[in-house]
This record gives structure tokens, sequence and C-alpha cells, in this order.
């Protein structure tokens, strides 16, 4: 393994984010890939969370996605999630990535170190 795939696979990260419908999460996915910030976004079917908040015991239908992107990424993914989800607090998770297909690992690297605009 030469040094750049090596990097690749320690650099990247896979963020879990749940939105409540697949609107939200399509609009986020879409601006998040536009920005270069995420290489990609999967957007999984509809399911119902049960969750505590404030107090009770909620249920809501939501989707989740799951975006692949850089650790040198993950705060700034992070901080404009919060800026385009509808949710006073967001379930945003870092899920870490151990390893995986090199060139596939390479290319999200590749795909997210392009300039962000704001």
């Amino acid at each position: 393994m030469n040094p750049a795939e090596h990097q690749a696979i320690v650099d990247v990260a896979l963020l879990y984010v749940t939105c409540p419908d697949m609107q939200v999460a399509s609009h986020i996915a879409r601006t998040l890939v536009e920005e270069r910030r995420v290489a990609c976004a999967n957007i999984l079917g509809q399911m119902r969370s049960v969750y505590r908040w404030e107090g009770q015991v909620m249920e809501a239908e939501e989707v989740a996605m799951l975006l692949k992107t850089t650790r040198a990424q993950e705060a700034n993914v992070i901080a404009r999630i919060r800026t385009l989800h509808p949710y006073e607090n967001p379930a945003i998770l870092t899920l870490p990535v151990l390893g995986g297909a090199a060139e596939f690992l390479i290319w999200i690297a590749q795909e997210t170190t392009a300039e962000i605009s704001d």
C-alpha cells in the first residue's frame, strides 16, 4: 500500500444523520455534495424512530443518511448540516472507517479536497 492509499484510509469518515423526510434529506445531501463537503450521500428509506425528547417518549417517521467524507472535513460538514437542518438538535454521528477498497477511499478524499464554497 502506498502512502496516499494509507492516508486515505485513515482520513475517511462516515456520518449518520436523521432527517424528518426525504425532501429535507435530499436538500441537505445535494447541498453537501455540490459544496464538495461530502463525496457521496446515501439516503435510506423511511423508518420509525423512538426517542426521549424533553422528558417524553416520542415516535416519528424519519429517513437516515450516510455521508462519506474525510476526517478533515468532519467539523465543517457537521456545522453545515446544523445550518441546513430543521431540527433543534439533529442526530449527527461520526462513524470511524477502518478500511475499505483503496480506490474508493481515495475517491472520497479527492472529491472533498476541492475548495469549499459557503
